[in-house]
């Protein structure tokens, strides 16, 4: 009785190369050996492989020694793994797509009939990652040449972000014209030596860079002078706009604390109309709405900035709720002329 969990192949396969004869001595080819063989789990079920290796027995031609393998083997799975590469981008989709975990990727194939366990899931994710990368630089490659072409080159910007004090710093290389990534690292270190070591692959790549745009952070700028002396650089229009408004937004952010800090007595109008269905509750509930969306509001300074907004709105409501009362009172007049 065989064990429950063994995989037993559904078929054999032997591949030989797409070509019979020699490609230059036209010679027909022999069978030289098993180049590989092994058992592949795809999504249709397990295939036992054999990839034949072919050689040319001509002893004259200049490629006798060169072995011939076939290409549709070759893709059928990675080198030194057993699945193929329809499980792989199923495993991206389920990781990608679904935000499936480890285990509940491991869970689906082996529901799909893939043998595998949490610890694999874990590994064919991180080839599906390996292969998404090197699909991504041939991306990247094809646009950087349309860019250039169509710019006389690159612009690039580098931007650090450190998500907390006494973390690693993330810093990005883009290319400003198509926004592309080109580079994003966790470094220990700010330093020009180490950021040279981020920026010099990019330099390499042979592209011509027509400008460059940073913020004030001294090292970035050390960097790129060090490797593209000749290049202009600029500093980052927002980041010249963010700091020479920082005032500004300081007293902002005092207004918006001050403001939310009024709205917040909100809650004991609130109690008082809300077992009430009057008419006028009804408007005073749809006003207790409106004040209550103020103390969500946001901003984006410098340019957006959230206690001018707040303030605006809440001047707003106040216009209106006083209209409502004054056309309240004279209806209320009115009603009590007509009642005398």
């Amino acid at each position: 009785m065989r064990p429950k969990n063994r995989i037993v192949p559904e078929k054999t396969i032997y591949f030989r190369p797409e070509i019979s004869n020699c490609p230059h001595c036209e010679t027909k080819l022999v069978r030289a050996h098993a180049a590989w063989k092994k058992k592949i789990s795809t999504l249709q079920g397990v295939i036992f492989a054999w990839s034949m290796a072919y050689r040319c027995p001509n002893q004259h031609c200049s490629h006798s020694g060169a072995l011939y393998r076939s290409a549709e083997a070759e893709k059928l799975c990675m080198k030194f793994t057993t699945y193929g590469f329809d499980v792989l981008c199923l495993v991206g989709e389920l990781r990608f797509k679904h935000h499936m975990t480890r285990q509940e990727i491991a869970d689906e194939l082996n529901n799909r009939g893939v043998k595998t366990t949490d610890r694999n899931a874990q590994m064919l994710y991180e080839r599906y990652l390996a292969l998404l990368g090197a699909s991504i630089d041939q991306r990247v490659s094809e646009v950087l040449k349309d860019v250039s072409e169509q710019n006389g080159g690159l612009l690039l910007s580098m931007d650090g972000v450190q998500p907390e004090k006494g973390n690693e710093t993330l810093y990005v290389i883009r290319e400003l014209f198509s926004g592309t990534v080109l580079a994003a690292k966790n470094l220990k270190s700010g330093s020009s030596e180490e950021l040279q070591n981020l920026i010099r692959p990019i330099v390499e790549l042979g592209y011509p860079i027509v400008g460059i745009v940073s913020d004030g952070q001294h090292s970035i700028r050390l960097a790129f002078e060090k490797l593209l002396p000749e290049v202009p650089y600029q500093y980052c229009q927002y980041h010249y706009l963010k700091d020479i408004a920082k005032p500004v937004v300081d007293l902002d952010r005092k207004l918006k604390t001050g403001l939310k800090k009024s709205l917040r007595g909100i809650r004991e109008i609130e109690r008082k109309v809300e077992d009430n269905s009057s008419e006028e509750t009804e408007v005073a509930k749809g006003y207790i709405a409106a004040v209550r969306s103020l103390l969500l509001e946001d901003g984006n300074p410098p340019l957006d900035l959230p206690g001018m907004r707040i303030y605006q709105n809440a001047k707003a409501i106040q216009a209106s709720l006083e209209q409502c009362l004054s056309k309240k009172g004279a209806l209320d007049s009115q009603n009590g002329c007509q009642n005398i």
